[in-house]
């Protein structure tokens, strides 16, 4: 007897990461190797976040906190909301899959922009949802076409503000308009893993606010970017109160666990390491605007910790060519982007380096021309 899965399944692939660090050493006799793939953060976490995971470790035995409320009330002061606003997650990408588990099912339908973040529409197609891709415009959402494309049966719309993988975010006139005509049954996702690096901006939406005239809206934030926690996996979701009574039941218990609430907790507290980061985040992406200037090369300006570069040839070729020379990125073959790459912004020296390299390739491509 064959054990029978849901048909949906058969269709899917797991997520795959990109390759190791240690593999690509051996793969390619290489001493040392950067990864600039995940949107890591290259200056890793604040100090004093180290310092709580080691005293952490005297409570490995003791199961977390199912309800994290050390956490939750930082989360709460830090962001402006009621301690019952937030719901917390295995990153922002579990709490994706429970707002999927709770609204999605074989009689409704989800729209979500494409290329996007693949988990949208990952965790839809388990539900067995229909699912509605709007393509981008510009490397922006088409937020008139996704209007169009929700009807009675649309519990879920999403929107990746800033978007992964073009880093561009949706302005607060554009996003507010939008959200007057989604109607009410359905439920408006605001992805904004990448938070930190956008909301400077005047145009940025301060979608926080918003909840209290919306209550079909859930924001979604993360640790696992600017605050340097990725291997933690912790991230949250605000929204009203009511709607996260409904939907927590789909959160698997104990789902967060010691450290990474108690690494949370300090890493709200270190503002400044964010700062700093973020300016050298941003003084990083000039250089990519630099390189990309001096050989015609489109990119989208990120409002992120990476940037898109279409190259004109296949991004797998791109990729290839790094790779062999110790520097990992994404092809952006896997993102909706044949052409492209994605490139995390790294520290100066590592963007030196590989945009050296990057030189190299462009150059060898024009010799062949």
């Amino acid at each position: 007897m064959k054990v029978k899965v849901k048909e949906q399944l058969l269709t899917l692939s797991p997520y795959k990461p990109g390759k190791p660090i240690e593999e690509v050493k051996r793969e390619f006799n290489l001493d040392r190797v950067v990864k600039l793939a995940s949107n890591e953060n290259p200056y890793g976490s604040s100090a004093l976040v180290k310092e709580a995971i080691a005293a952490e470790i005297e409570n490995m035995a003791l199961y977390p906190d199912g309800y994290a409320a050390e956490l939750r009330a930082a989360v709460a002061k830090h962001v402006g909301v009621e301690q019952d606003q937030l719901i917390f997650g295995n990153g922002s990408d579990e709490v994706i899959q429970i707002i999927c588990r709770a609204l999605l099912s074989a009689d409704t339908n989800t729209v979500m922009p494409t290329p996007s973040f693949p988990q949208y529409k990952h965790n839809a197609v388990i539900e067995g949802a229909e699912i509605r891709e709007v393509p981008l415009r510009g490397g922006d959402h088409d937020l008139d076409a996704m209007l169009r494309a929700i009807d009675e049966n649309t519990t879920i719309v999403w929107v990746c503000s800033p978007n992964n993988p073009t880093g561009t975010y949706v302005k607060g006139d554009k996003l507010i308009s939008f959200m007057k005509q989604v109607p009410k049954h359905t439920l408006i996702v605001m992805d904004e893993a990448y938070f930190e690096y956008a909301a400077d901006q005047a145009d940025y939406p301060n979608t926080v606010e918003l909840l209290n005239e919306y209550e079909n809206l859930i924001v979604l934030r993360t640790f696992s970017k600017a605050y340097g926690l990725a291997s933690l996996r912790i991230g949250y979701g605000i929204a009203n109160e009511s709607l996260l009574q409904k939907i927590e039941p789909a959160r698997e218990p104990f789902n967060t666990s010691r450290m990474a609430q108690k690494a949370a907790i300090v890493a709200l507290e270190d503002q400044a390491f964010i700062e700093e980061c973020k300016k050298k985040n941003e003084a990083g992406l000039q250089q990519y605007y630099a390189f990309c200037d001096k050989n015609d090369l489109n990119y989208y300006p990120s409002f992120t910790n990476f940037v898109l570069i279409d190259f004109g040839r296949q991004g797998d070729e791109v990729f290839q060519f790094l790779l062999q020379r110790g520097f990992i990125v994404r092809s952006g073959n896997a993102l909706g982007f044949p052409t492209s790459v994605r490139i995390t912004v790294g520290t100066k020296e590592q963007n030196e380096q590989i945009i050296e390299l990057l030189q190299q390739f462009v150059n060898q491509e024009t010799a062949k021309a």
